[in-house]
């Protein structure tokens, strides 16, 4: 029997990958995977990764990549493109890692319009640590931390797109996808990395990633979740697109 045809882009030492079953950042990633290589990008990429579920992705591509402290994935690969300017560079990260500790670095960048890609993973807690209230986490949605539901007093879901919208430049490119949907999350990262690839501004997706484990549901009622409950709170689609990427 032949091997199986794995693109270029995938690191095939590294397979099965390290993600629970069912979990959206492995969708996520393949999709990535899947942009890169279509881009043809492949020897000028580094790909740098935030603590959290996000580091399990370090070596699940044929790429330069490096791992970051939590919440500073941003200034790395800021100071990086910085010194590298010829390279593409994309952070990975989570939705603690980017609305929570490493706020301030999404915001900087994006009001300083950085010619950088970040791609983050919003599954409504922290994965990593067991499950507990992240900024994303929905009004009333149980975690570890809020076994009651989320309560207004702990403060409304970070809305991260629609903030960075407020502050980024017209030349910045922003958009909420879903793991769920390939074709739809497969052109936001192809127009995030060539809006870089361009040298035309930041570049930012949040991606809507299923979590079974933490939410205590099997993979049908997580896909339900995800794509019927998280998507009242956080509507999909572009919020902001440079005319020359449409």
């Amino acid at each position: 029997m032949s091997e199986p045809a794995f693109p270029s882009t995938w690191n095939k030492e590294s397979k099965p990958h390290k993600f629970c079953p069912g979990c959206g950042q492995s969708l996520a990633l393949k999709i990535l995977g899947v942009a890169i290589q279509e881009l043809k990008i492949q020897n000028e990429v580094l790909f740098a990764t935030d603590i959290g579920c996000s580091l399990l992705s370090w070596d699940m591509f044929n790429l330069e990549s490096v791992q970051t402290h939590h919440g500073r994935t941003i200034p790395l690969v800021r100071g990086f493109k910085l010194a590298r300017p010829e390279t593409i560079v994309i952070g990975f990260i989570g939705d603690g890692g980017g609305y929570a500790i490493g706020a301030q670095h999404l915001l900087n960048s994006a009001t300083g319009n950085d010619k950088i890609t970040v791609i983050l993973i919003n599954n409504a807690n922290y994965a990593m640590t067991g499950g507990q209230l992240a900024p994303t986490t929905l009004l009333g949605q149980k975690t570890t931390t809020t076994p009651l539901g989320r309560k207004i007093v702990q403060g409304h879901p970070f809305k991260g797109p629609e903030m960075l919208k407020e502050v980024s430049f017209e030349s910045a490119y922003l958009a909420r996808g879903i793991a769920s949907n390939y074709q739809e999350l497969l052109k936001m990262f192809k127009k995030a990395l060539q809006n870089q690839i361009d040298g035309r501004g930041f570049s930012f997706v949040e991606v809507l990633a299923m979590c079974p484990v933490n939410w205590h549901l099997d993979a049908q009622e997580s896909l339900d979740f995800s794509e019927k409950e998280m998507t009242k709170i956080y509507p999909l689609g572009e919020l902001k697109c440079p005319e020359k990427l449409s």
